[in-house]
């Protein structure tokens, strides 16, 4: 769960860029990067750990001149949350490359190897941006002939088809290539989302690609088209946009978990309104409610901000119950989900919501989230509501059970770290203290978003089926992933993330 942003503009494209980045901050607060490439043909860089804001000062976006460029802002998965992790990631063979990449490879362990001895080329970090950087830079190499002194299209489409061939897991990539232009493609299954669009200006067309949908509205982009799962589009500095299908035996299999908490509710993702979405899962949580706890007592329905609201609203509706804003979120706190380690985590829930005891005192509250993953949230939610005086507190989750490991680019970590991996509803809703616990069924969620487009019929709903759409997955990874993704794992991984020293004249 990263976000992406590419620009090819007719004027100086890094402030676009920054205020891009800035929409996308909800899909990473580790770090920050933004490259461009001037008139002169220098790439400029800047990257950081931080939010955007953070990482960019007044001298910094003087430098980051060009009408061309990328950004990119992290959360990370596994490996290191070192400045040197940071993205865009950059080679200057062949010509010049920049990539910044959201998702995960499955085979990033293999490859790394294959770089080296096959390719010849040295991974400097842990990242499996940087692998899949190198991948793609000697592919391009391959293509060319000896008197080539400048790519075209079909060379790199043609790379990229080998970079599908050898590249697995989930990711959707936006790369600049000197002399070209911006290229970005999306794996075989469209894991991750990808989508892209034109402004008209005085000077002529200016191109954008982006992660969500929302990052090119603020920018008074028009959207032309998602990414296909496969494909590869050049958005060229001079010329008209390319797409090439670069992957055989593609097909729609979107990460259902953008729909349930990544995504903003603003985005269309493959044609979906997250927020319509969020409005059919309450909706169909409401039903099962109905169902299941047909004499239930329930006074209030409150959410738990800000991404269960749009369910909680609906869920208020068709039960009948009066809906209130019980917790109010200090905004200048990151998300807990994403937070490093358990202890932050903990510590963050309380420094990020602070009960409104009169929407608790004396009531049966119905506390409504996103989706339960370690549990340390909704146990201290739990509590504060009792705290506040609840009589009893029921708790919803609008996603099932989060049982099993994210392989594609969400940390959902080690499967020992996940509350309801081997547990039942009772077990989890014992650990959580609630008073009653009711989860979405996987059949509704999957109904809720494919209603928004019903073309797209499969999701990647692994987190809760343990059904891996890449076909790569195994016990095996598994307990690879466990070691490189446990909060133990990350801890140890700060104590040598890289072996180069950054030096670079944008630190600070």
């Amino acid at each position: 769960m990263c976000g992406v942003l590419g620009i090819v503009g007719k004027s100086p494209v890094g402030p676009s860029l920054y205020d891009g980045l800035t929409v996308l901050q909800h899909r990473g607060q580790d770090a920050a990067g933004i490259l461009t490439c001037d008139n002169n043909g220098f790439v400029n860089l800047r990257k950081d750990n931080g939010l955007v804001k953070d990482v960019f000062f007044s001298r910094h976006m003087q430098r980051l001149s060009g009408k061309v460029g990328i950004a990119h802002c992290r959360y990370p998965t596994a490996g290191s949350s070192s400045p040197a992790e940071a993205q865009p990631f950059y080679v200057n063979s062949p010509f010049g490359i920049a990539l910044a990449h959201n998702g995960n490879l499955t085979n990033a362990a293999n490859l790394r190897k294959r770089i080296f001895t096959d390719d010849r080329r040295h991974v400097n970090t842990s990242s499996d941006s940087e692998i899949l950087l190198n991948v793609f830079a000697h592919e391009l190499y391959r293509v060319l002939q000896p008197k080539d002194y400048q790519l075209n299209n079909q060379q790199i489409f043609s790379a990229l088809e080998q970079v599908f061939k050898r590249c697995q897991g989930g990711y959707a990539v936006v790369a600049f290539i000197m002399g070209i232009g911006i290229v970005a493609f999306r794996d075989k299954f469209g894991i991750r989302p990808l989508i892209y669009g034109y402004k008209d200006t005085q000077e002529g067309r200016e191109y954008m690609v982006a992660s969500e949908s929302v990052a090119l509205d603020s920018q008074g982009f028009t959207i032309i088209s998602d990414v296909r799962p496969g494909e590869a589009i050049i958005l060229p500095i001079d010329g008209e946009v390319q797409t090439h299908q670069c992957a055989s035996g593609s097909s729609y299999s979107p990460c259902i978990f953008e729909q349930v908490y990544l995504a903003r509710p603003d985005s269309m993702i493959d044609g979906i309104s997250v927020y319509r979405t969020r409005m059919r899962m309450g909706e169909k949580l409401a039903r099962k409610v109905q169902r299941e706890w047909k004499d239930h007592d329930i006074d209030v329905v409150i959410p738990i901000p800000d991404t269960s609201r749009t369910s909680a609203l609906e869920m208020s509706q068709i039960l009948g119950v009066r809906y209130r804003e019980g917790f109010i979120k200090n905004r200048y706190i990151g998300r807990t989900f994403i937070m490093p380690g358990q202890e932050m985590r903990k510590k963050s829930v309380r420094q990020k919501l602070n009960a409104i005891e009169l929407e608790f005192r004396d009531k049966n509250v119905l506390l409504v989230d996103d989706s339960i993953v370690r549990g340390t949230t909704s146990k201290q939610i739990v509590q504060m509501a009792r705290d506040a005086g609840a009589k009893k507190v029921y708790f919803a989750s609008a996603a099932p059970p989060v049982r099993y490991p994210n392989v594609y680019g969400i940390d959902m970590p080690a499967a020992s770290e996940l509350i309801a991996n081997n547990r039942t509803v009772e077990q989890i809703q014992e650990q959580i203290g609630a008073d009653g616990l009711i989860y979405q069924d996987l059949n509704d969620l999957i109904e809720a978003a494919s209603e928004g487009n019903p073309q797209i019929t499969q999701f990647d709903t692994s987190c809760f089926s343990k059904q891996y759409v890449t076909g790569d997955v195994d016990i095996n990874y598994f307990t690879e992933l466990e070691h490189a993704r446990s909060d133990d794992a990350k801890r140890a991984s700060e104590i040598s993330p890289s072996k180069l020293r950054d030096v670079s004249q944008f630190s600070n």
